[in-house]
């Protein structure tokens, strides 16, 4: 009996320990930094098309047989390079035929000519009569009428023969031909080939239309379109070197969507290595999908925090801060732009204030924590400390921090 007592009191005293212990277990370690302004320039990204300046269809203006195609399918070609030669043989006839023509006409004039003057010095004499200088004068103004008519039929003629060589109208790249060597071609025929045009392009994309009011504003405020720049994202990931620069916004907003379109002109210069086969080596292409990265031309200070400190639930997201009294504190707050390791934030944070950016999975709500220098995911210099990386974190509903 004596012994089973004393395992009672020996439970007891156990049971009565444990709480105590639990409670002199040290607060959990935290790494964190203070929330600075940072210089940052202002980003939004939209999803755009490249498209030429210029863009030609290339089709013949007369009807004759194809007898020559004098360029190299996808190649540059240069304004006023021969493109397609048709047959000629029936045209320069036809011109021929024309230059005869007035020729005739011309003779006709010059007798006709001849005999006014012969008819007004016979009317100077009592041999000649008014009738005859009328008669003489009536036909040579007829004639100069059908050498006229004659001039004209010779120089559509010879608009004719030269419809028969097709020429680029614009520098640019030139596209597969559709009718080959030895077909009929005429105005009905459709389009032979295309040409775009390459340096500069264009760049279109359509943005929401209350980014566009926030956009139009700084513009006039600026007095021009030089307070944004417009980067160009290629379709493999890579950002384009080139910067360029918006031109145009449209008069009104796509009402299915709206949106507002905008454009930009790009250079597009030629790469080292020109291929001989298809001339200089551009990066953009038209009518290619991009991405557009619509930057402010000049930082502007923001309260900017790491990305890591971050964490979201369904109502939002959210940071865990350190008060005076060390104890770990959830704050609410409304993110502006993002990267993947800092997020600038609109409100929600004060200057100073010191964030938890390392061992969040620890931390919860009105608990008091060991806070020390991040180690990682520091603002800057002044934030970089000896505390230990953080793991993946959790939001207190337990879902993944954005």
């Amino acid at each position: 009996m004596l012994r089973t007592w004393s395992y009672v009191l020996a439970a007891v005293s156990l049971a009565s320990l444990a709480p105590a212990s639990a409670q002199q277990a040290p607060p959990p370690a935290v790494g964190v930094v203070k929330v600075e302004r940072q210089p940052v320039t202002e980003t939004s990204e939209f999803l755009g098309r490249i498209l030429a300046v210029s863009r030609v269809d290339l089709s013949a203006r007369v009807t004759a047989f194809l007898d020559k195609r004098l360029f190299a399918e996808g190649s540059e070609v240069k304004q006023g390079d021969l493109l397609y030669r048709l047959e000629q043989g029936p045209f320069e006839a036809d011109v021929q035929a024309k230059q005869a023509a007035i020729a005739q006409v011309q003779a006709q004039l010059r007798n006709a000519t001849l005999t006014l003057d012969r008819a007004r010095e016979l009317l100077r004499s009592t041999s000649g009569t008014q009738a005859t200088v009328d008669a003489a004068e009536a036909n040579q103004q007829a004639l100069s009428a059908q050498l006229l008519a004659a001039q004209a039929q010779l120089r559509l003629s010879e608009i004719n023969l030269a419809y028969t060589e097709i020429r680029a109208p614009i520098n640019g790249k030139i596209g597969r031909t559709t009718t080959t060597e030895g077909n009929v071609v005429s105005p009905s025929s459709g389009v032979l080939s295309t040409i775009v045009s390459q340096d500069p392009m264009y760049v279109i994309f359509s943005v929401p239309a209350r980014t566009a009011l926030d956009l139009k504003q700084k513009i006039a405020d600026a007095g021009s379109f030089d307070v944004v720049k417009v980067r160009v994202k290629l379709p493999n990931g890579r950002l384009y070197g080139q910067i360029g620069k918006l031109e145009f916004i449209n008069n009104s907003v796509t009402g299915g969507t709206d949106t507002l379109l905008l454009r930009a002109e790009i250079a597009n210069p030629s790469n080292p290595g020109p291929n001989a086969a298809t001339g200089p080596n551009r990066e953009l292409i038209d009518s290619e999908f991009v991405n557009v990265l619509l930057e402010g031309a000049q930082p502007i200070e923001m309260l900017v925090v790491p990305r890591a400190a971050v964490l979201s639930d369904q109502a939002g997201d959210f940071v865990y801060t350190v008060d005076a009294q060390g104890k770990a504190q959830l704050l609410g707050v409304r993110l502006g732009q993002t990267t993947p390791t800092s997020a600038a934030v609109l409100s929600g944070l004060e200057e100073g204030q010191t964030i938890i950016v390392e061992g969040l999975q620890r931390v919860q709500p009105g608990r008091t924590v060991s806070a020390g220098r991040a180690a990682s995911a520091a603002l800057n210099g002044s934030n970089d400390g000896a505390g230990a990386p953080a793991s993946p974190a959790q939001s207190p509903a337990g879902g993944p921090a954005k």
